[in-house]
């Protein structure tokens, strides 16, 4: 790989990693789901190739930092399941991060599509 290359998958993956933790909560806005369920909305984004190791860190801060709701319950095969739930708070960030998100990406498209 050359060393452009290695340039591109880096700032590539700084992007992917900032936009991760709105995806995430993303997934929720609709509510409840369980861990590989989330990953699985996730998975519709090929671009961003987010993986089952940065997504339940991301999941147990947010639940810390009382953004996600998580309850356990019962699984058809397996162990029980962890749910996750966007609290009233994660509510209000995503709203935020959202919108934030739209004004960055209005901003920087305008320096690939002129005004």
């Amino acid at each position: 790989m050359s060393t452009g290359e290695q340039a591109v998958r880096g700032w590539a993956a700084q992007m992917r990693k900032g936009l991760i933790e709105l995806c995430v909560m993303a997934t929720l806005k609709d509510g409840e789901a369980y861990g590989y369920q989330i990953l699985q909305r996730l998975s519709r984004a090929e671009a961003l190739t987010i993986s089952e190791s940065a997504v339940y860190p991301i999941l147990a801060r947010l639940a810390a930092e009382g953004m996600v709701k998580v309850r356990v319950g019962p699984s058809p095969s397996g162990p029980p399941r962890r749910y996750y739930k966007l609290t009233r708070a994660g509510e209000i960030r995503l709203a935020e991060m959202a919108g934030h998100w739209r004004q960055t990406r209005k901003a920087v498209d305008l320096f690939f599509d002129g005004e």
